[in-house]
């Protein structure tokens, strides 16, 4: 494959693990919005903050300049596929969006395409957005820009470890994906494509909802037979949504439905399964929060509940897990409920 000019936006711990990922194949930089961070990361070859212990590699070079990370990829010379990733969370994907198109230069209608991909999961809790839309207000008029989504069951300390993962990008145009398993694609990763951006990105957000329901079964201790039942009807609530919306039936028992379902509800890593776990042990959500445990499903709930409501759809396992988090039922009623609907047909 063809050499690839990567710059990663963001030096969280996904940002950080998939920059280190890619700088074994790819010209990689990464941009931190601390000096002290990007120092730490350029120089020692650690991120305290977020991977603390991981031994990064040699090659991953860092900045906090967010300019000279987005010349790395636009102005370096050969003929290299040029790919920037946005490793930060959904709170920050617009933000970050208006500062790249303000940042970037005017390039000639026949210049290389540039490719752009997001990795953020989740719905935007005030507008309803998906990532492609945040991503389209922002950057829709750079005709040479092509974006696309980076997902699937990932947690970023097991990447940074080196251990396998396998992902999957969705975008409108092929070469994104080419660009981006030029990137990452090799001994340790394999990537995968697909054009269904909407089917990703809903598996993406829905999951964590889900994870959270299986963690709340499981301090709970109600049982393995529970947390599989949960999985498997919350799957059912993710396609139905995603389908609705127009994603493609096929791609929730993909990757970035079934696979990131699984992980995300099992995992001990998964933050949204430690929220609900602690919740199924008796503690408030604000106390959750206020001792700094934060989960994506939290965020999003409410936003899938109202699309899912806007569509006319059955979201029980949804509709459940936002009655708990923000409507005062314990969780106790909210299972006793789940286990009296009436009966149906799978």
């Amino acid at each position: 494959m063809a050499p690839v000019r990567l710059c990663v936006l963001g030096a969280g711990s996904w940002g950080t693990a998939l920059a280190a990922l890619a700088s074994a194949r790819s010209d990689a930089l990464i941009w931190a919005r601390d000096p002290e961070q990007a120092r730490a990361i350029g120089q020692q070859h650690v991120n305290p903050r977020h991977l603390p212990g991981i031994a990064l590699p040699p090659a991953l070079r860092a900045t906090s300049d967010f300019d000279a990370a987005l010349a790395h990829v636009l102005d370096g010379p050969g003929p290299a596929d040029r790919l920037i990733v946005l490793g930060v969370p959904m709170s920050g994907l617009a933000d970050v969006c208006r500062r790249i198109a303000r940042a970037l230069p005017a390039r000639p209608a026949d210049a290389p395409p540039v490719h752009l991909l997001w990795t953020c999961k989740g719905i935007s809790p005030d507008t309803h957005q998906w990532p492609h839309q945040i991503v389209d207000q922002a950057l829709s008029g750079i005709a040479w820009l092509r974006t696309g989504v980076l997902s699937g069951p990932s947690f970023a300390l097991e990447v940074a470890q080196g251990l396998p993962v396998a992902l999957t990008v969705a975008g409108r145009d092929p070469g994104t994906g080419r660009a981006a398993q030029a990137a990452f694609h090799g001994t340790r990763a394999r990537i995968y494509g697909t054009r269904d951006v909407m089917g990703v990105e809903v598996g993406g957000a829905l999951k964590n909802v889900i994870a959270i329901a299986c963690g709340i079964s499981d301090g709970l201790r109600l049982g393995t037979n529970a947390r599989a039942a949960l999985i498997t009807r919350g799957l059912a609530e993710i396609q139905r949504l995603g389908v609705a919306l127009g994603g493609q039936a096929d791609t929730f028992i993909g990757l970035t439905g079934l696979g990131d379902l699984v992980l995300t509800a099992t995992g001990e890593l998964s933050r949204n399964r430690q929220v609900g776990i602690a919740i199924g042990q008796g503690r408030s959500l604000d106390d959750i929060l206020a001792g700094g445990m934060t989960a994506e499903g939290v965020r999003c709930a409410r936003a899938a509940q109202a699309l899912g409501r806007q569509h006319g759809l059955d979201l029980p396992i949804t509709d459940a897990v936002c009655g708990v988090l923000f409507d005062g039922i314990a969780p106790t009623q909210a299972v006793a409920a789940l286990l009296a609907r009436d009966p149906r047909d799978e």
